[in-house]
């Protein structure tokens, strides 16, 4: 029973997680810590085996459809992958309250801003190409660099300490701050999570917090979820999406405003 709980749980999470490129451990990781009876950091460990999934799954098909940009994507990797595998070995030496509220902070600013830009999503972002197998990239230049790289270190740090993989802070960045296409961000996200999240997750598997017999069947719903995911994004308006994430954003926010104030009462 729980293992077909596992992978309901872990397809519907890689579908949402290959829609709006946060990988899905959003939503894993507070499940399998409230409702499974798991420690935290075993629940992160976990979910980041999921993350992988979800990033091998969605960004074969995203890359044949030559949405994700490899140049960019590789670039604040560097970032993101040196700032999970540090953050992962000192994950017992942060104040966690402190990095979640930020976090919490970051994430309701963040929805705030695409809500008042979801609405007003560029024309060409919201056109469907004629041929479902290739789809209408409008043109771009990635700005700001910098900051870019900033908030992949911190998306980095937060991934080997809450086990999200970093996409809910890089797919904002990168669609709001660094005039990146959301269609694109999302491809993006998904193809740097894995190597993000892979950075962490071995450091979790040699401390022996990452539970096989939860993580193997989450892995098979994930993969078949993104799959779906992945195959689906073309076919989906682009303000669905942004309203998606923007969902899922929410979420995250007000579960750990709620995990802070349950502790400080």
């Amino acid at each position: 029973m729980v293992t077909a709980v596992l992978l309901i749980l872990g397809f519907f999470a890689g579908l949402l997680g290959a829609l709006t490129g946060i990988g899905g451990g959003v939503l894993l990781t507070p499940i399998l810590a409230l409702h499974f009876g798991i420690s935290i950091r075993q629940a992160i460990g976990t979910s980041l085996v999921a993350v992988i999934t979800t990033s091998a799954a969605s960004s074969s098909v995203h890359l044949q459809r030559h949405t994700t940009d490899i140049r960019l994507g590789m670039t604040l990797e560097l970032a993101t992958a040196f700032g999970a595998a540090v953050t992962a070995y000192l994950v017992g030496y942060f104040n966690r309250n402190a990095l979640e509220g930020l976090f919490a902070g970051f994430l309701l600013y963040s929805a705030t801003m695409i809500l008042t830009r979801g609405g007003k999503v560029k024309p060409l972002e919201d056109e469907s190409a004629p041929d479902l197998n290739e789809t209408v990239i409008p043109p771009y230049e990635p700005q700001r660099y910098p900051l870019g790289l900033a908030a992949s270190l911190v998306a980095g740090a937060l991934s080997g300490l809450l086990g999200i993989g970093g996409g809910p802070i890089k797919v904002p960045v990168m669609y709001i701050f660094m005039n990146v296409p959301l269609m694109v961000a999302t491809a993006t996200s998904n193809f740097m999570i894995g190597v993000t999240a892979a950075a962490s997750a071995m450091v979790y598997y040699r401390r022996g917090d990452i539970l096989v017999q939860y993580a193997a069947p989450l892995a098979v719903g994930v993969f078949v979820g993104s799959l779906l995911g992945a195959r689906m994004a073309p076919r989906i308006h682009t303000k669905v999406v942004v309203y998606l994430l923007v969902g899922v954003m929410f979420y995250l926010a007000g579960h750990l405003i709620f995990h802070l104030l349950r502790g400080w009462l």
